[in-house]
């Protein structure tokens, strides 16, 4: 499989640089995937309390956000935004080694250590985004933009659920002889993962980026422009469903682990619902995105996003909890897929760092306090059907209600060619119900099965 399976950019000047773009992100998907699901995990291993885990994943999203605001310096000191990208992946490679050895080694404030170190990562991990994000949408038309990273997000994350499985059977397996261990080879094969990924990007061609004077603008300038600038509208509809999100997002690994005494294996089966249901929808969600516009897809995603911490409230069994997560899969694939399609769309080249920048900014500030209130909440909260956790789910599903009523309707598409679709006849094209053309039937779940979704 290669970049000619997509016949739309055939003319594309950098396809050399999309086809090892996927590649890359392969080996991205291997290092993020480990880093997403089993986090937590290797906390609460080394003995993290639900108010650490807090800090764990608070602290390094407030300072990987507050790296943004050098985001745009840092490639002008490299000259290149790929140079760049190549030598912040390999330093942010070193900073996960230290991870595969925490659990071999006792010592004392473990977990402030393991703090540190994951800080670091999470620091270049926020200016690689950003700036990785402008170079590949500079290297794409704004019509190809939802099919190809849609496309690509099905590959890396076809490649990140066989990452999830194999930690998940690993650490299982483990239990036998030492856990620890498990854990020391799952994070050494994450920073192998991110060496290979920085290899591979170097292979990538630079574009250099076409800057105006205009270009240039202050955070404080970026938002006194709020009332009037439809993409601040939109950087804080999506900064409040995260703060709204994250109040609850860490600690679903808790309650499972912990208040519902699952295995590894377990935990990494239920995972998979929602790792699947991404795969799936993603190039679903882009082929819609580049039709109906981006903005539809975030407001219908974000009408459906407050059930899914509601729907965990009603059952612990493992196959109910295993389709909660397919639901939640599918319906974050297009909310995340499209957030960052909005971006590439409203805002030019020559401003995309920096706006991509301010965007991560506000979005990790919402991830730190969401994250530490939650761990707070966490430990204090009255206990419904015998967790505090449950009761946290509650609070993030009415904040994020109130997120998509206060804000959705205040920022609008920037596409003049979106065509109009009501978000249930979306919903229901989206999963194959009813297509709202004929002519595009091979956009459903059942026709994706069938054939490759590339293809006309």
């Amino acid at each position: 499989m290669d970049i000619r399976s997509l016949h739309f950019l055939a003319q594309n000047p950098f396809k050399k640089s999309l086809d090892i773009s996927w590649k890359e992100g392969i080996a991205g998907s291997v290092m993020q995937a480990s880093m997403d699901e089993y986090l937590i995990p290797l906390g609460l291993f080394l003995g993290a309390t639900p108010m650490d885990i807090g800090f764990l994943v608070a602290i390094p999203h407030l300072l990987g956000s507050l790296s943004q605001f050098f985001a745009v310096k840092a490639a002008e000191i490299f000259s290149s935004r790929l140079k760049f990208l190549v030598r912040a992946t390999l330093l942010q490679a070193l900073f996960l080694l230290p991870l595969a050895l925490f659990p071999l080694i006792v010592f004392p404030s473990r977990i402030l250590a393991l703090i540190v170190f994951v800080t670091l990562f999470r620091v270049l991990a926020n200016l690689i985004a950003t700036v990785w994000g402008s170079l590949a949408s500079d290297y794409l038309a704004p019509e190809e933009r939802g099919k190809y990273f849609g496309w690509r997000s099905r590959i890396t994350g076809l490649a990140g659920v066989i990452t999830a499985i194999a930690g998940g059977i690993l650490l299982n397996i483990s239990r036998i002889f030492s856990t620890a261990v498990g854990f020391c080879i799952l994070f050494a094969t994450t920073a192998s993962a991110r060496f290979i990924s920085s290899t591979l990007m170097s292979q990538m061609e630079d574009v250099p980026e076409q800057k105006k004077p205009e270009d240039a603008f202050t955070f404080f300038m970026f938002l006194r422009r709020f009332r009037e600038s439809n993409f601040v509208k939109f950087v804080f509809y999506v900064g409040s469903i995260t703060f709204a999100t994250m109040l609850a997002a860490p600690y679903f690994s808790v309650y499972m682990l912990q208040d519902l005494k699952f295995s590894y294996l377990t935990y990494m089966f239920i995972h998979m619902g929602a790792v699947a249901a991404s795969i799936i929808s993603f190039p679903l969600w882009g082929k819609h995105a580049d039709r109906v516009g981006n903005a539809k897809i975030l407001k219908t995603t974000s009408l459906l996003i407050p059930l899914i911490p509601v729907l965990w409230l009603f059952s612990s069994n493992l196959v109910y909890l295993f389709l909660i997560e397919i639901f939640a899969g599918f319906v974050w694939g297009g909310f995340n897929l499209c957030s960052l399609n909005f971006i590439y769309d409203a805002v030019s080249p020559g401003k995309r760092v920096r706006c991509l920048g301010y965007f991560s900014f506000i979005n990790g500030v919402a991830t730190f306090v969401g994250a530490g209130l939650g761990g707070y909440l966490a430990e204090r909260l009255p206990m419904l059907n015998g967790s505090r956790i449950l009761t946290l789910f509650v609070i993030s599903a009415f904040f994020r209600l109130l997120s998509h009523f206060l804000l959705s309707r205040q920022f609008h598409e920037v596409r003049p060619s979106a065509q109009k679709i009501s978000s249930v006849e979306l919903f229901f094209s989206v999963v194959g119900i009813r297509p709202f053309l004929e002519k595009e039937r091979d956009w459903s779940v059942l026709s994706f099965l069938k054939r490759s979704p590339w293809k006309d």
